[in-house]
């Protein structure tokens, strides 16, 4: 039973989006009929503790089982997804809304067999399914040559990351002849290593962490709904969802936890500068996931994976109305250009919701972000105290970029003059309900929700000081007043010069360009030469002297069996013509011949033929018995 949940919206999706574009009204009644039949089936599968196991093979089977985590985080995705693709259906461009429905349905339906996969084998499906999705959302706008490139790239990168999954689940099955999750904890030496390190490659580079970051910017060429999706509660949470499942058993290996912390601190606080300075209203949001994620990889690392479950079911609800506003401020104005924005007198409700929703990607106080940012930073003391402060400083970051994010693109213009329509009520829907669950989070600041929560999902909060809580709020303030200066002295931070050169990830993209692109086409550029002048200088060899070969066959041929053919057809012409002449007397000859010597014969026989016959035979019988008497008498 629980293979219904991710093969429910599977189905139904890649039907939809067979059947092509139809009226918004249609796609939107039955993205909600189906998105929300998959939140039914997800609450009956975690209240009943469904299983499910299909046997392939004696030695491979596929199975799905939902622990408190991951039921947690399979009902987060329908409900965050249910109010995006409905938005989606009301708000984006007429021209493949039915295509894109379809897929981003399907989308929901493969990050659910992420999330209830019971081994590497049903994960991998998984991941390769919403990794297919992926790109063909991104592409979307395909008719815009730069997008399906875009997508393109994000799937190599992300492509290169899965093979560290598939690493990992060879390495298990020769280890255990299984694909069993329950198999890793039983590994150790280099099998364990290779599992441990393959799963936190591809999950690193699902997530969108360093190096691997610079993919998000390039998957900005999706619809606002499409980016809402994958941020929020699809591709980029699949990275931090599978480390956090998987943490039990990964983190018993040597450096995993350690390597684990470096990976998200990092993206942490280079993700912040990078919001920071970005000018692009998505751009800018893409940089905070990548910073978000990475305190997830930081709470994980210092051994709270529930803590980090957490808070990226929190990000998930403030995260997606986040886009689909960007998405709604850069359709109105024609471009993502912040210093452009400042619609708040022309789209209030918007501006409302946006203000929601970055609150709590700022980590304000009584938000719900705020309180998952803070357990995280809690869960880094109990490692380091030195580690709770980069967090801490990677949250001044965060409320930084959402500051100057919500008042540069919902902030208000003293010279309003432009002709520009707010959403309708249908697009503004599922917004406000995203608004409503971001509200809703706040409540994780009271007790008992927040304690309930963490027993719901089998896991303790961590205990921090007071020290630790005031200097978390006072880098929270900080990061607020930097916003606002920033955008009162300047608002077009990161648009031209150094700033908007250090925007695009502190020059990482560059660096990847002359450090592995730039490598790998010299080198595939030399395997091409070396592939032409030797690899392929035998076989053109063979050839050549194979066309000499042929030629030389050829004027053989010519001199000596054509030669031979005609003088054979010389003669038999010859021997036609001897023959014509003499064979036709020889052959007229004799029929003529044999006709005269019958006819001949035939005169003598009625010479013979006097009518005395019957005299001849009287004859002949008296000469018989005077030849008998004349010997009777003898005798």
């Amino acid at each position: 039973m629980l293979w219904l949940i991710p093969l429910f919206p599977i189905v139904t999706g890649a039907v939809i989006a067979a059947m092509g574009d139809r009226s918004r009204r249609w796609l939107g009644t039955v993205a909600v009929v189906v998105l929300g039949a998959t939140l039914c089936l997800t609450l009956l599968a975690a209240a009943q503790g469904w299983t499910a196991t299909l046997i392939w093979s004696d030695a491979i089977r596929l199975s799905a089982a939902l622990t408190p985590l991951s039921a947690a985080i399979a009902l987060m995705v329908p409900t965050v997804a249910l109010a995006v693709v409905f938005h989606a259906t009301q708000h984006e461009a007429a021209q493949g809304i039915g295509r894109l429905t379809g897929l981003m349905i399907l989308f929901t339906g493969g990050m659910q067999l992420v999330v209830v996969a019971g081994d590497l084998l049903t994960l991998l499906i998984g991941w390769e399914l919403i990794g297919a999705c992926s790109w063909a959302l991104i592409a979307h706008k395909w008719r815009a040559i730069e997008n399906p490139r875009s997508g393109l790239y994000a799937f190599v990168v992300t492509r290169f990351g899965d093979l560290g999954l598939f690493a990992a689940a060879m390495a298990l099955f020769a280890g255990t002849r299984s694909f069993d999750y329950a198999g890793i904890a039983t590994l150790s030496g280099p099998l364990a290593f290779i599992v441990a390190y393959g799963i936190l490659l591809s999950a690193a580079s699902k997530a969108g962490q360093v190096p691997f970051a610079p993919w998000l910017f390039r998957a900005m060429a999706g619809p606002s709904s499409v980016s809402a999706l994958l941020h929020a509660a699809t591709l980029v949470a699949a990275g931090a969802y599978i480390i956090a499942r998987l943490h039990p058993s990964l983190s018993v290996v040597p450096g995993w936890q350690a390597t684990t912390i470096a990976i998200g601190l990092t993206t942490a606080l280079t993700g912040g500068v990078t919001g920071v300075l970005q000018n692009h209203a998505k751009r800018l949001l893409a940089a905070s996931t990548s910073a978000q994620l990475g305190f997830m990889f930081v709470a994980i690392g210092a051994g709270y994976p529930g803590v980090a479950a957490l808070h990226l079911i929190v990000h998930a609800t403030f995260k997606a109305p986040l886009f689909l506003v960007a998405g709604a401020a850069g359709d109105a104005t024609g471009s993502y250009r912040l210093d452009r924005m400042r619609l708040g007198r022309i789209m209030p409700l918007i501006a409302g919701l946006a203000v929601i929703a970055a609150a709590g990607l700022a980590g304000l106080p009584l938000t719900g972000g705020g309180w998952s940012k803070e357990e995280i930073v809690k869960a880094a003391e109990h490692a380091d105290f030195w580690l709770s402060v980069g967090v801490m400083i990677g949250g001044a970051l965060s409320a930084a970029y959402a500051t100057r994010f919500v008042l540069l693109a919902f902030g208000r213009r003293s010279d309003e003059d432009r002709d520009i329509a707010a959403p309708g009520w249908s697009e503004t829907a599922g917004l406000a309900g995203l608004g409503a669950l971001t509200l809703a989070t706040g409540l994780l600041w009271v007790w008992p929700p927040s304690d309930t929560l963490a027993a719901a999902t089998g896991f303790t909060l961590p205990e921090g000081s007071t020290l630790g809580l005031v200097l978390s709020l006072i880098c929270v303030a900080v990061g607020v007043a930097s916003g606002i200066y920033v955008v009162r002295h300047n608002p077009a931070l990161g648009r031209t010069g150094a700033a908007a050169a250090a925007s695009d990830w502190l020059g990482l993209p560059t660096l990847i360009t002359r450090g592995v692109v730039l490598p790998f086409d010299a080198l595939a550029r030399a395997a091409a030469r070396l592939d032409d002048d030797i690899l392929d200088a035998g076989p053109r060899r063979v050839a050549a002297l194979a066309r000499r070969g042929s030629r030389a066959i050829a004027a053989t041929d010519n001199r000596v069996v054509d030669k031979g053919v005609r003088a054979t057809a010389a003669f038999g012409d010859w021997l036609a013509r001897i023959a014509d002449r003499f064979g036709e007397a020889l052959s007229d000859g004799i029929p003529e011949g044999t006709a005269d010597i019958t006819g001949m014969l035939g005169r003598e026989a009625r010479r013979l033929q006097s009518g005395l016959s019957h005299h001849y035979y009287a004859y002949i019988v008296c000469g018989i018995f005077a030849v008998v008497a004349i010997l009777a008498a003898g005798a």
